[in-house]
């Protein structure tokens, strides 16, 4: 798939790259002329918002990016950042702020997220407490830095950074863009952007209106990604990434003729998932839905439910999705499913689950490399059957034009599956070969 796909930059841009783009034209045009008071009741309220939003969704890695920045936001404050010298506190408070929140925030990007368990929340809430008392230390707990009111009055002053902080944040921003665009998930692409934002908070220290909004918006993206989170799981299938069920009644609701709606079901699923496992059924799921994704056409693909996928044309009529139909179930027919072992859930749960797999016993007459090279070695085949129908003048409804293509489906799997029916005509796809268990 191109890197340049509209799947994978998506989770990258949205939502933190547009909300960072729309705070710096907004702060820097001056068309958001706010106090600075105002900046930090906003950049609080992220904090705070965000916060909640992370304990409610159980989203610990979000929680702790914002601890992350509030400890670095306080620490440049208290410290002074701006009028310090090489040597003084305000200046050590400075690399560690431009120095540990790439780094904690690669950290917290590459852990696994595990909920607010004390197994997997102390060792991070415990590192982040001996990096404070370490920086505090450092600093001097004693120094004192001016009041936000009394800093608003400077001019803009120039703040000097360490070359390593800047390799630090490169090196940081290379990580998180690739592991957004091969994970897709939006707390990752927050964590890029968070890391951007509080970036440019740290270099506009001089200019606290600026550095604030900032921050601010370092807050707000973080909370943002976990309301695009939510978004995700209730539109979009988590095993496939395929719109859901959800998402496609949503998309029956926008309809207007003329359009087809094409509904595909994988032939003998159920027969596979008896013989295989749900673990091998789940890889055959994400391979029909991978080549659903890039249907052809102008065509969508959701998931509806089980081994069962919907797909709409807008604008299309059944001859001019037909062809693509067509090619779509060939390619599905002709991709190479090897599988490469039997699945674990064959053997039923149970306390006496380890036993049994323990008892079973390579036949005497072959070698144990034998044995599994036989098992890797074995492929299937995995077809799909499709019904398509289009909206008419006598069936203008979303809802009719799915029931007629689900008759086309059940048409389909009468003539043999593995083959293409239209409701409209009796035109019938012939199967280049028999279809496999799958």
């Amino acid at each position: 798939m191109p890197v340049w796909s509209r799947t994978i930059w998506k989770p990258v841009v949205v939502p933190g790259g547009m909300l960072l783009l729309a705070v710096a034209v907004l702060v820097h045009s001056g068309w958001l002329a706010l106090p600075l008071p105002a900046f930090s009741f906003l950049y609080y309220c992220g904090l705070a918002g965000g916060a909640l939003l992370a304990w409610r969704f159980h989203s610990s890695r979000i929680f702790f990016a914002l601890v992350v920045l509030f400890l670095a936001q306080q620490a440049t404050s208290r410290f002074d950042a701006v009028h310090a010298a090489p040597g003084s506190p305000g200046w050590t408070a400075l690399q560690a702020a431009w120095l540990l929140v790439p780094l904690n925030f690669v950290a917290i990007a590459l852990i696994e997220e595990r909920g607010y368990t004390v197994a997997g929340a102390a060792p991070i809430a415990l590192f982040l407490f001996v990096q404070s008392v370490v920086v505090a230390v450092l600093c001097g707990a004693e120094s004192a830095a001016p009041s936000l009111a009394a800093r608003a009055h400077h001019a803009s002053i120039p703040v000097s950074l360490p070359g390593y902080g800047w390799f630090a944040l490169a090196a940081a921003a290379v990580l998180l863009l690739v592991r957004t665009m091969m994970t897709r998930k939006p707390a990752d692409g927050a964590l890029l952007w968070a890391l951007g934002a509080s970036s440019l908070a740290v270099q506009f220290l001089g200019t606290p209106r600026i550095s604030t909004a900032y921050w601010a918006a370092s807050a707000w993206i973080l909370a943002a990604s976990i309301v695009e989170n939510s978004y995700l799981l209730a539109y979009h299938d988590e095993l496939t990434a395929l719109p859901s069920r959800r998402a496609f009644n949503h998309a029956l609701l926008q309809l207007e003729a003329p359009y087809a709606i094409a509904v595909a079901d994988i032939d003998h699923f159920k027969r596979f998932n008896d013989t295989y496992g749900h673990d091998t059924g789940d890889q055959v799921l994400r391979l029909v839905a991978g080549r659903l994704a890039r249907v052809t056409g102008g065509g969508q693909a959701y998931r509806c439910g089980g081994e069962e996928f919907a797909i709409v044309f807008p604008g299309r009529t059944v001859p001019e999705v037909i062809d693509h139909l067509e090619r779509l179930r060939a390619e599905i027919e002709t991709a190479e499913f090897r599988l490469r072992g039997r699945d674990r859930r064959q053997v039923p749960r149970g306390p006496d689950r380890r036993s049994a797999r323990t008892r079973r016993r390579v036949p005497p007459t072959r070698t144990t490399g034998a044995f599994a090279e036989e098992l890797r070695s074995e492929r299937l085949s995995v077809t799909i059957s499709i019904g398509v129908a289009a909206a008419t003048t006598e069936k203008s409804s979303a809802d009719l034009v799915l029931q007629a293509a689900d008759k086309a489906l059940y048409r389909a799997k009468a003539n043999g599956r593995n083959r293409v029916e239209a409701e409209s005509s009796h035109r019938r796809r012939p199967r280049p070969k028999a279809a496999g268990i799958a």
